[in-house]
């Protein structure tokens, strides 16, 4: 039975290494065998009121953690604790490609969708600066709660019109967001909402402002429904809540870009420019921007978030996203090609 097993893992491994080098073989992926997957674990994790794949990790953990003890108790031998734990190491990693990873190594977003890429124009941009501009500032809202109910109801629709287009699975009606299992450690770390992988579940952090709620559940989303890339899960996020009749998950959308907005223009623009402009975000816009940003610092814990950032820039890079953490801001770059086909931002 042993060996019988590893030639299974043996082979899934070789299955998993070879469509991360085939592009064609992600999509296919993606395609084809990940709306299965997904239905299957996402149906069962449904069951459950809290986040199945945070107690597989942590448990995992401690029981890594156990076993250790064992071994130094002198209850098993250290070569066994080491070929056991490998094992088990690379049966999760198996499981955490066939059950959604390999959707990091899919076709990219402009080979996917057939969208010409859109070098960066000085003048593109600065037309794109001012149209996000004046539809932040005319959406804008006092977003004092958010009906939940109403946002899943929202983002079911809006991918259901949007998925086809973009390749991306259908959103079933039994998918619900769970909390966190530790969400003080994950307000530590400035995580708003997480896709489990192992269970195709998605986590949102309950210490979520109301105004960030609608598109961290839409961004969110996404990841469930087959992207990997952040840029792309802030994409549809974008376009999923932008377009809703909502007022306050329209406002949403348009807010929760603005950090990525800034960080292109402060890069792109002269100092002097970059100020102008942004004095043409509405004063109560950049209010509830700098409380939000000084509500999260209150919660971030410096130490245990540069680790995490860190790491999950490693994560990103190792799994096809070169640019890593960045790649969250790369959303400006898909809208920009994107308004150059549909007119529309």
């Amino acid at each position: 039975m042993k060996y019988i097993r590893r030639i299974i893992l043996s082979l899934l491994l070789v299955a998993i290494w070879f469509t991360m080098r085939s592009p064609g073989a992600g999509e296919a992926y993606a395609r084809n065998i990940y709306p299965y997957v997904s239905a299957v674990l996402s149906r069962f994790s449904s069951l459950f009121p809290f986040s199945v794949g945070d107690c597989l990790i942590y448990g995992s953990i401690v029981g890594l953690l156990v076993y250790v003890g064992c071994a130094i108790a002198g209850k098993c031998s250290w070569k066994t604790l080491a070929g056991r734990t490998v094992e088990y190491l690379l049966w999760v990693y198996v499981w955490f490609y066939m059950a959604w990873g390999l959707n990091y190594f899919r076709q990219d977003f402009f080979t996917r969708t057939q969208l010409p890429y859109a070098a960066y124009s000085a003048d593109a941009f600065r037309s794109f600066l001012s149209a996000y501009t004046d539809a932040l500032n005319a959406s804008f809202v006092p977003v004092e709660e958010v009906d939940k109910a109403v946002v899943a109801k929202e983002s079911e629709r809006g991918y259901r019109e949007i998925a086809g287009r973009f390749g991306l699975v259908a959103p079933a009606g039994y998918l619900h967001p769970k909390p966190m299992l530790f969400p003080s450690l994950m307000s530590g770390v400035g995580v708003l909402g997480y896709m489990g992988p192992f269970f195709t579940e998605y986590n949102l952090n309950p210490e979520l402002l109301p105004v960030q709620y609608p598109f961290t559940y839409a961004h969110e989303m996404a990841h469930v429904l087959g992207i990997s890339s952040e840029a792309e899960a802030n994409l549809y996020g974008f376009l999923v809540c932008s377009r809703s009749e909502v007022p306050e998950i329209r406002f949403s959308a348009y807010f929760a870009l603005l950090p990525y907005v800034l960080s292109n223009a402060y890069q792109l623009l002269p100092e002097e420019e970059f100020i102008r402009w942004k004095n043409t975000i509405s004063p109560e816009i950049k209010e509830l921007y700098n409380r939000k940003v000084a509500y999260w610092e209150e919660l971030y814990s410096p130490l245990i978030g540069e680790i995490q950032s860190i790491a999950y820039n490693w994560f990103l890079k190792g799994n096809n996203i070169p640019s890593g953490r960045k790649n969250y801001s790369e959303v400006v770059a898909l809208l920009m090609a994107l308004e150059n086909t549909s007119g529309e931002i």
